[in-house]
């Protein structure tokens, strides 16, 4: 990775660990809560942001010129994401992780 701006890096580590939270988070926690966590909007979402996020992540660390698309896209669905994560609630770090990957995805898409 050591092609990669700083800025760059981060943003990849974020979407990362924003893959890996909404994912785990969907599989784990909202499974077993089901009611309002499994809502297929709800659970359609996550899904989406995890693989944009993921995508985003692989067009950075290939190199591609894309990943301003892809990070553009990643920062509206995690914005998305994150905000209904809030309205079902108790999902607090899956919150947290969609605002700092939406925050580093909106500079790289700058």
């Amino acid at each position: 990775m050591n092609h990669l701006s700083p800025e760059m890096r981060t943003c990849i580590e974020n979407c990362l660990t924003c893959y890996s939270e909404c994912l785990s988070m969907a599989m784990g926690h909202c499974l077993e809560m089901g009611g309002k966590h499994t809502e297929p909007k709800h659970f359609k979402l996550m899904m989406a942001c995890a693989e944009i996020c993921r995508t985003s992540a692989h067009f950075m660390l290939i190199g591609s010129e894309h990943h301003r698309h892809t990070c553009r896209e990643c920062a509206e669905i995690c914005r998305q994401c994150a905000a209904d994560c809030e309205r079902v609630g108790d999902m607090q770090s899956c919150v947290d992780a969609c605002r700092k990957c939406a925050e580093s995805c909106e500079k790289m898409a700058a």
